[in-house]
């Protein structure tokens, strides 16, 4: 089973520490993107804010096995 990490502007994902998810703060587009590629391979999860998930555009949206499960906050 791997871990669960967020990605995404501080005051939205900072809350979910609290709950055990390995939270990787990105600011802009540039930052989210890094955050993304330098995911360590035990993560099984990856929730996003909606600029992330905008950030990151296909690159989550295509389906892929050897990416970790996206999902997007609402």
């Amino acid at each position: 089973m791997g871990t669960v990490a967020a990605i995404g502007a501080r005051a939205s994902v900072s809350g979910l520490a609290l709950a055990g998810v390995d939270v990787l703060v990105a600011e802009d587009p540039d930052a989210v993107r890094r955050a993304w590629q330098g995911l360590p391979g035990t993560v099984g999860l990856v929730i996003l804010t909606v600029p992330a998930a905008r950030a990151l555009g296909t690159m989550v949206r295509d389906p892929d096995p050897s990416r970790p499960l996206t999902v997007v906050m609402p």
